[in-house]
């Protein structure tokens, strides 16, 4: 069993033990889900890593698929970036090592975005996502943004209700997810949920059946397979690998846009 407080990303999850206490916890109604979120707005420069509001995954990995261990290690602050590292180093049970990090809090309803460059090797996953699940006596609820290394034009946005995904869709990132700094950025309201990228609205879901509605934690990742070929593509080691961030935000609903650029400055 993966120690606490729990990582994740999208497709493996649906391997993984945490689902299978989604069931009994699915009364949950949206009321009280929301109510467990304590996050208030902010904007994370990054010009150092506050341990008061992000945990390092250090020590472990999510499963079989996932050819890499979480490590402290290869999370840094360097020139006022968020740097996440995947690199040759034997960890654990794995023979790579690479990098997570998860709020330690909850967030509600509101926008949440992330300026970030990824990594660009085939079998590699650059994720920024939500994430709950029963460990946090929840069900699995999740909100998805990640750049696979086999195709940097675009990103797979995805959310799970209760454990339940497939509702995956490619958005194009003009000039490439690895190239430059890009704009991820997704507003979710209890009727509906808006994925952008640099801006630009790419999905748009109001099926009552596809929206999350309990509050999450916040993670980025870098991680690696051997395993998920179709998905990630086939893994080959050339050397390190880093998922760049730039800025993360978090604008709860009703308050006030944060900086310029900010999604929340253009809605309704």
């Amino acid at each position: 069993m993966i120690p606490s407080p729990l990582s994740s990303t999208t497709f493996p999850r649906l391997l993984s033990a945490f689902i299978l206490g989604a069931t009994a916890l699915a009364s949950f109604s949206s009321a009280q889900a929301q109510e467990a979120a304590n996050g208030h707005s902010f904007v994370d420069t990054f010009d150092k890593l506050d341990l008061k509001r992000w945990y390092i995954s250090d020590g472990w990995n999510n499963g079989p698929h996932q050819n890499c261990t979480w490590t402290k290690n290869n999370v840094k602050i360097k020139d006022g970036h968020l740097e996440l590292t995947f690199d040759d180093k034997p960890l654990g049970e794995r023979k790579f090592s690479c990098a997570e990090i998860q709020t330690r809090q909850r967030f509600g309803y509101g926008t949440y975005e992330a300026r970030l460059k990824t990594a660009e090797a085939p079998g590699l996953n650059s994720a920024f996502f939500t994430f709950i699940g029963p460990m946090d006596k929840s069900p699995h609820d999740e909100i998805d943004f990640e750049i696979l290394g086999k195709n940097l034009k675009q990103v797979q946005v995805n959310q799970y209700i209760s454990a339940k995904g497939g509702n995956e869709k490619m958005a194009p990132v003009d000039g490439g997810a690895h190239e430059g700094f890009n704009d991820y950025a997704f507003v979710w309201e209890k009727d509906r949920l808006r994925y952008y990228v640099n801006g630009k609205l790419v999905q748009d879901v109001t099926d009552p059946a596809k929206l999350p509605s309990h509050s999450q934690k916040i993670f980025f990742s870098l991680w690696g397979t051997d395993t998920l070929k179709d998905w990630m593509g086939n893994f080959t080691y050339t050397g390190p690998q880093t998922m760049s961030v730039e800025r993360l935000a978090f604008t709860a609903l009703g308050d006030k846009c944060q900086f310029p650029e900010s999604v929340a400055c253009t809605l309704n």
